[in-house]
């Protein structure tokens, strides 16, 4: 969402730690290993005859209000009959602050501090749809403590290169990973009587040129890789709301583009909630209208002078636009303000804000989030007998993310930031030696339009300060262990840029290489959103901890998981290149485009390319290590052959043969080798979370129904389960396959 301001984000997250020795022995299902089902509630239609009533005493110019902002985040309400303005707030990181009414200046009031929520890309680390729920539900409750209607989220935008600035805000790079955590995410949020508005609809995969870039996609890789968490958003978890998108698709925008937002999202998909339009990215009037939007917001303009606004009302009187339209879209908002209470009369939640049980939930998707990526010699969790003092590294030990960069963040009470997380949860017996050791400093004269959305991210200064270096190489040295602190923050990684490369701002590595020289028992923690070039680094560095903005309690999370209070069960939603240009997107050289961009990597995004292709990774997708170890055993499907019609039932043992109780996610990809049509060469079908205590051991029950095997015919344009044999492949990353079982479908 574009902010013509400073970036508004403070988020409150506070984790409260749970060991993984004293957790009950839950998966991401039901507790043993078993799948739990999330279920929107649909729109219903028991309020049409009122509605009707209101509609037939509204005037022209009163409908017209409801259809267009009157303030930032309002669109309008008509007092004289009861209906309440519609208030919408962001929310990636937990509820945004109060805006002024008709500027994005801070409104300066006292009680809109939230909690901080670890980003999207953390939540969708855990591989817990559990975590997901959690997530939705208590964002959900701080919305209705502030009033609102409309959370302006989730985004559910595949990762396509990981230079993308909001990859931090996205999900994974997989449809069937970002479905699975984006349902439950929108049903916990809709159960605390919220619309979600699920954004960014469609193929907005990138920061550069966002606002005309025009996406050519083929319509086999739309269907099975950009729209498939959408659908689940609007068939499964009933989403009130969806968000267009900036760019243009197929030569015309995505505000205004009646292929996706009446072909295939209300006839298709039977979408029955409101449209509301990305700030300012509505380009026509009776186009818009016509082609599905229904709320326009953000034109930085007077209201009044929205396409939506007056330029409606005098098409309407031209008639170039008919009221039975307009009373279309005035119908469908009126309808989802009564699924959530605003009206009617039903008593609505009230919500609770910046609690400590929201505190405490922030804490448990923190927790959870952080991927172990490399461990040697058991580096971690850190041994602490005989240890007098700890060299803490790094301009990120202290960085706060709850406010930064061009997109909302949180004003919040609580952020953890890593060395308070060290301090609250270290013995005060040992010294912490703190030192900043690089600078965060940019080049302000060739920083790039930051907000012109062009491809110039941030330009960052990556000489190191000497003195700086200085302080830090003498903390190491004195200090039985150093952590060094790297990565990145929400000023660098940012709505509206995309990044410049891979490399690490700041001259972090060099840093680095310092730090390692003169103590060898160097951990490095990268805190960041979106992959970076580390493969030297993870060479020289006996352990490498990969953490996220990971909100209000993220420093006591990540100081529980390096002390071992929390075994780490992070698995990463992307694949880490070697090198950016092993990456799908730029090895076909199509990002970014100019005036168009297309996606000649089709449906070999992430690591259906790595894997299809042989390049290795640097760390593959679904990656991430334990402080104890798991075998799988005795990988079966309950029968040999499956109808079109049938659910593949695939059960696994789980064996903790460590020392320590840990979770482990299984993951279920699919491949065809004899098939006809083009296929990557193995897919995400399911996956599963599982608490196994040490030297114990768990079933996983996976289910695949059969139609999850489809890919899209476009000559037919259905969905079509090719007949014949598949390979299922059990494994811990799409690159560590465990167990194979083939099964045969009719």
């Amino acid at each position: 969402m574009k902010n013509k301001m400073l970036y508004l984000s403070v988020a409150v997250a506070f984790f409260a730690f749970t060991s993984c020795k004293n957790d009950s022995a839950s998966g991401s299902g039901n507790g043993d290993g078993t799948e739990k089902t999330y279920q929107g509630k649909e729109i219903g239609s028991e309020f049409d005859a009122e509605i009707d009533k209101l509609v037939a005493q509204m005037t022209l110019e009163e409908k017209i209000g409801m259809l267009h902002g009157n303030s930032m985040f309002t669109s309008g309400g008509v007092k004289r009959l009861g209906i309440p303005e519609l208030k919408m707030a962001d929310g990636p990181l937990g509820v945004r602050e109060e805006i002024s009414r008709d500027n994005w200046a801070p409104a300066g009031l006292t009680n809109d501090f939230a909690t901080y929520y670890p980003a999207a890309g953390a939540l969708a680390a855990t591989w817990n749809d559990e975590m997901s729920y959690t997530f939705g539900n208590s964002v959900g409750q701080e919305m209705r403590a502030r009033d609102k209607d409309m959370l302006l989220s989730p985004a559910i935008n595949i990762v396509r290169t990981p230079l993308g600035g909001r990859t931090y805000e996205y999900m994974t790079e997989d449809p069937f990973l970002n479905k699975k955590m984006a349902v439950p995410m929108i049903v916990g949020l809709q159960d605390n009587d919220i619309m979600a508005c699920v954004k960014h609809f469609a193929a907005n995969n990138q920061e550069t040129n966002r606002d005309f870039v025009d996406v050519q996609i083929d319509e086999r890789t739309l269907r099975e890789i950009y729209l498939p968490a959408f659908e689940a958003a609007v068939k499964e978890a009933h989403a009130y709301s969806i968000m267009g998108a900036y760019n243009k698709f197929r030569g015309e925008y995505l505000c205004e583009n009646d292929y996706m937002l009446n072909k295939i999202l209300r006839d298709e998909w039977g979408f029955k909630g409101v449209v509301v339009s990305d700030w300012a990215a509505v380009h026509s009037t009776e186009k818009s209208l016509k082609s599905g939007l229904d709320i326009e917001m953000g034109t930085p303009k007077p209201f009044n002078e929205f396409f939506l606004a007056d330029k409606l009302i005098a098409a309407a009187k031209a008639g170039t636009v008919s009221e039975a339209e307009i009373d279309i879209h005035v119908k469908r908002i009126l309808r989802v303000l009564f699924q959530v209470k605003a009206m009617g009369g039903k008593e609505r939640v009230k919500g609770s804000l910046a609690t400590e049980a929201h505190y405490q939930d922030a804490y448990k998707i923190a927790a959870e989030a952080v991927v172990l990526l490399k461990n040697d010699n058991n580096a971690l969790p850190l041994q602490l007998e005989g240890v007098k003092s700890i060299a803490v590294i790094g301009n990120n030990a202290t960085k706060k993310n709850a406010l930064g960069g061009f997109g909302a963040g949180v004003k919040t009470k609580r952020e953890v930031t890593p060395l308070e997380g060290l301090k609250n949860r270290l013995p005060k017996s040992i010294q912490i030696n703190y030192a900043e050791g690089y600078l965060e400093r940019y080049d302000e004269k060739n920083k790039g339009n930051l907000g012109n959305i062009t491809s110039n991210g941030p330009v960052t200064i990556d000489q190191l300060d000497p003195a700086k270096v200085q302080e830090a190489v003498e903390a190491a040295k004195k200090s039985d262990i150093a952590i060094v602190f790297a990565g990145s923050n929400r000023d660098y990684e940012t709505e509206a840029s995309d990044r410049r490369n891979l490399k690490l701002p700041f001259g972090q590595e060099e840093l680095i290489k310092k730090i390692v020289a003169v103590n060898p028992r160097t951990i490095v923690v990268v805190i960041a959103g979106a992959p970076f070039e580390i493969e030297d680094l993870s060479k020289k560095t006996s352990a490498l901890v990969w953490s996220w903005f990971n909100g209000s309690e993220g420093g006591n999370a990540l100081a529980d998981v390096l002390l071992g209070k929390v075994n780490p069960s992070g698995k990463l939603p992307w694949t880490m290149p070697k090198k950016l240009m092993d990456s799908p997107a730029h090895a076909t050289n199509s990002f970014p485009g100019e005036k168009a961009v297309n996606y000649a990597e089709g449906i070999l995004v992430g690591y259906r390319w790595f894997d299809t292709k042989n390049i290795a990774p640097l760390y593959p997708f679904g990656y991430g290590l334990s402080y104890t170890s798991f075998t799988f055993d005795n990988a079966k499907a309950d029968k040999t052959s499956y109808a079109q019609n049938e659910t593949i039932s695939v059960t696994v043992e789980v064996k903790n043969t460590g020392k320590v109780d840990g979770k482990e996610v299984v993951q279920l990809y699919a491949a065809k080798s004899d098939s006809k049509i083009t296929r990557a060469a193995k897919e995400l079908k399911g996956f599963k979370k599982v608490l196994v205590k040490s030297g114990s051991s768990n079933t996983v029950t996976i289910q695949v129904p059969v139609k999850e095997l489809a890919y899209y015919d476009v000559a037919a344009k259905k969905w079509t389960v090719e007949p014949g044999k598949y390979i299922l492949k059990i494994g811990n990353s799409s690159r560590d396959i465990k167990k194979e079982i083939p099964v045969t479908i009719k």
